[in-house]
C-alpha cells in the first residue's frame, strides 16, 4: 500500500506525523509492505503549517490516479466562537499565521485539492482517510454526502449540515471512506488502516513500538441498531 499524505497551507502538525509515522514504521515492520511520502496539491514545495511556522516539504505531487491510501489532515489555528467567522471569511484573504481553523479549512476550497480528492473517491482503487478537520474538507468541497464520517468533536455540528452522517466515533470506516476524530486519532487511524490492509499482527507491532494502545470501537455501518439505553 502506498500512502500520500495531503499538506496544505496551514495544515496541523500532529494531524500528519502522527499517521506519517505509524505508517512508515508499519513499512519496516511488513518489509516494504507500506510506503509513504508528503504531497501537496501543487506539487513539491515547503509547505507551513498552522503551528508556530513549522514546515514540512511536500516531496510531489498528489496523484489521484495512484492505487492506495490518501490521507488529508485538518488545519491548526485559533478555533472561536460559532458564528465569529462568517461566511465569506471562510476561504477569504491570503494565508497568514494564527488564522482561524474554519478559515483555513475554507482556502483549501480555492485550490486545486478539491478536484483531485474528487477524482481520488471516484478511483476504486483508491482509500481516502482523513483526520480531524481533513473531513470537514472534504465534506465543504461536496464530497462526502451521504457518506458517514467523523471529526473533532466541535466540528460534528458542521460535518453533520454539509450532509453527511456524523458520526461521534474516534474512528469511522465507511468502506473506501475512513476518517478518525481529533488530531491525536491519527495515531488509531493509523493503526486501524494497517491492521485492515496489511494485518493484525503487523499493526500490533507498531503499537508496542510506540507504546500507544488503540482507543474505542471503529464504527461501521454493520450489523443491527443499537436501542436506547
Amino acid at each position: 500500500m502506498h500512502a500520500q499524505i495531503v499538506l496544505f497551507d496551514g495544515f496541523d502538525p500532529l494531524d500528519v506525523i502522527a499517521p506519517y509515522e505509524v505508517l512508515y514504521a508499519g513499512g519496516t515492520a511488513s518489509g516494504g509492505a507500506v510506503t509513504v511520502e508528503l504531497v501537496s496539491a501543487e506539487g513539491v514545495r515547503e509547505v507551513v503549517s498552522g503551528t508556530g511556522g513549522l514546515a514540512l516539504r511536500a516531496t510531489a505531487a498528489l496523484d489521484p490516479g495512484r492505487a492506495g491510501l490518501i490521507l488529508v489532515p485538518g488545519a491548526s489555528g485559533r478555533v472561536g466562537e460559532p458564528g465569529e467567522v462568517s461566511d465569506e471569511e471562510v476561504g477569504a484573504g491570503e494565508w497568514r499565521q494564527d488564522e482561524f481553523i474554519p478559515v483555513l479549512l475554507g482556502r483549501t476550497l480555492t485550490t486545486e485539492l478539491p478536484a483531485l480528492m474528487k477524482a481520488a473517491l471516484d478511483n476504486p482503487e483508491v482509500t481516502v482517510a482523513a483526520v480531524c478537520g481533513g473531513s470537514l474538507v472534504l465534506a465543504m468541497a461536496g464530497l462526502l454526502e451521504g457518506r458517514h464520517a467523523t471529526t473533532h468533536h466541535l466540528g460534528l455540528d458542521m460535518l453533520d449540515a454539509t450532509g453527511v452522517h456524523a458520526v461521534h466515533a474516534r474512528v469511522v470506516d465507511d468502506g473506501d471512506l475512513v476518517t478518525g476524530a481529533g488530531v491525536t486519532s491519527g495515531l488509531d487511524l493509523g493503526l486501524y488502516l494497517l491492521e485492515r490492509e496489511v494485518g493484525p499482527q503487523i499493526a500490533h507491532t507498531v503499537e508496542e513500538l510506540f507504546a500507544h494502545e488503540r482507543r474505542g470501537t471503529v464504527w461501521r455501518h454493520e450489523g443491527p441498531a443499537p436501542a436506547a439505553l
